[in-house]
C-alpha cells in the first residue's frame, strides 16, 4: 500500500457534512455511525470484515478478541480520564466524553492479552471494566 491520499470527488452537501463530522467527539462519531448504521440498514464494519481474509485473521468476532467496556468510573474521574487518554491517544476532551458516557466501550475486538492490560490500567485508578 502506498500513502498516498486518494481524492474523493464530493458535493457541496457531503463536504458540509463531512467538515461538521470532523468537529464531532469520539463518543459524537460513535453514536453517529450507530444511527446512520441502524437509519441505512449498512454496516460500518462491513469493509473490514471483507479484509479479514486477505489479512489472513477473522472478521474481529472470534473467541480470541473482547470488547473492553468501561462500567463504572468509581471515584477518580480524572485519574480514569487521564488513563483513558493515554491507553486510546486521543484528546483530553475526548477521553473525558468517552469516561462520561460510561458505561461505554473502550476498544473493540481487541486481543485478550491486550483487554487484560488496559482493564489493569483501568482498574489501577478505580474503575470498573468488563468484557464482552
Amino acid at each position: 500500500m502506498t500513502d498516498e491520499k486518494t481524492t474523493i470527488e464530493l458535493s457541496a452537501n457531503a463536504q458540509k457534512i463531512l467538515d461538521l463530522v470532523k468537529d464531532l467527539s469520539a463518543v459524537d462519531l460513535n453514536n453517529l455511525v450507530k444511527a446512520l448504521e441502524e437509519e441505512f440498514w449498512v454496516s460500518a464494519a462491513a469493509p473490514v470484515m471483507m479484509w479479514g481474509g486477505w489479512w489472513g485473521g477473522d472478521d474481529g468476532g472470534g473467541d480470541d478478541t473482547v470488547t473492553v467496556e468501561l462500567t463504572e468510573v468509581g471515584q477518580s474521574k480524572i485519574a480514569v480520564i487521564k488513563a483513558v487518554k493515554e491507553i486510546l491517544w486521543v484528546w483530553l476532551k475526548e477521553a473525558k466524553d468517552i469516561v462520561g458516557a460510561a458505561p461505554a466501550p473502550i476498544k473493540e475486538w481487541i486481543p485478550v492479552e491486550e483487554a487484560e492490560t488496559i482493564k489493569a490500567k483501568l482498574e489501577e485508578v478505580g474503575a470498573t471494566v468488563s468484557f464482552k
